[in-house]
């Protein structure tokens, strides 16, 4: 069977990260998607080129099950081509600045006059009002804004960005949502409608439960590094033959399993860690102990002990560990043959639909790959 999306169209004028991360997962649920870019290309084909193909990394990971038209938005036969596209259009998504749309004579209003179904998703970082409207936006400046950086890091380290692009990852999956209700809208009603996500919004959102900590104290949960500011234990602790152990123990179940898991069972009856509250009081003075006894065992060993004791634990694992798992590989791997690039590797959508299946149908494409075809023949496929 086909996906839950199969028949619906996209328009996709998104670039670097969040927006095409959006199109991506609409075309993993089956949707049809059209990737308008300039003549040089989008802006993530030149970032993290490390194939001697020519080929980004960060245009790869977020731009399959797509195909690509080059349109110069800047004359009047790209306009020309993009109103007569988004006129059989189901969806559009783009993510320029507020106004960019309008100014190009192609905003909203204009092209819901042309096609009254039609679903608008716009991704800004800001909103489209108020004060930081017009500012220009990437990840680290939302995770700065939005107050994640400041969460990040050690009391030593001062804030940090995440790992990951998370002001990148998180809108885009509101914006799949909007862009699923409104759908669901339409069927009911038979019209489209405007979806806005911001970045800042969506990066706030993804605070919780963080947020009511300070709701209910008035202050900035503060740097832990890999501790808790409301739980202990929890924190990594180095193995004997140098490996990282990230343990943690939420209620007094897991804090007991622990502790028979580490043969400690004494300090159960220790004054100063009886409690959660106790123990965070004590934080320090309980990961010394905890940190002295798993230094003393491989990681083999403490990984048979700790799964044996049902403790709440994982290896730190590095990139190779993750990906060389057969669960991972198995379950979240697949390769997909590109036209230049060869087997390409990539992460499967993490959605499992049992009678719709999301499915990789289409590497990501070439730059104007489909453009002639597309202009022949519009949404045929």
């Amino acid at each position: 069977m086909n996906g839950v999306l199969d028949g619906i169209r996209v328009l996709d004028l998104t670039q670097m990260v969040a927006g095409p991360l959006c199109t991506m997962l609409l075309g993993d649920l089956g949707a049809d998607v059209i990737k308008v870019e300039p003549p040089e290309g989008e802006t993530a084909r030149h970032i993290g080129v490390n194939r001697p193909c020519g080929e980004s990394d960060y245009f790869l990971s977020v731009n399959r099950n797509k195909r690509s038209i080059v349109l110069d938005l800047k004359t009047e036969t790209g306009i020309e081509t993009l109103q007569s596209l988004a006129e059989q259009a189901d969806v559009i998504v783009e993510n320029f600045r507020p106004g960019t749309m309008e100014k190009l004579g192609i905003g909203y209003d204009v092209l819901r006059a042309c096609n009254e179904r039609l679903i608008y998703c716009g991704l800004t970082g800001f909103g489209t009002s108020g004060p930081y409207r017009d500012r220009p936006a990437l990840d680290p400046i939302i995770q700065a804004m939005s107050g994640v950086m400041q969460l990040t890091g050690t009391a030593n380290s001062g804030p940090l960005k995440t790992g990951m692009l998370l002001s990148d990852f998180v809108p885009p999956m509101f914006g799949v949502i909007g862009v699923l209700g409104a759908l669901r809208a339409r069927e009911l009603h038979g019209i489209g409608q405007r979806v806005d996500v911001s970045m800042l919004d969506a990066t706030v959102f993804s605070m919780v439960p963080r947020e009511q900590y300070f709701f209910s104290t008035g202050n900035t949960p503060q740097r832990q590094g890999n501790a808790h500011h409301q739980l202990a234990p929890w924190n990594t602790f180095e193995t004997s033959d140098g490996r990282h152990l990230m343990i943690v123990a939420h209620n007094e179940k897991y804090w007991l399993k622990l502790l028979s898991a580490l043969e400690r069972n004494e300090i159960a009856t220790d004054e100063r860690f009886e409690t959660n509250a106790a123990r965070m009081d004590n934080r320090e003075a309980l990961s010394a102990i905890i940190a002295e006894v798993i230094s003393q065992r491989t990681l083999e060993d403490w990984t048979a002990r700790l799964t044996a004791g049902d403790v709440l634990f994982s290896l730190v694992r590095d990139f190779p560990d993750v990906f060389n798992d057969p669960v991972v590989r198995d379950t979240m791997m697949e390769t997909i043959a590109h036209p230049t690039v060869g087997d390409l590797p990539q992460v499967r959508s993490p959605i499992r639909m049992a009678a719709t299946p999301v499915s990789m149908r289409r590497a990501p494409p070439l730059l104007g790959e489909h453009t002639q075809q597309i202009l022949a023949d519009g949404w045929a496929l």
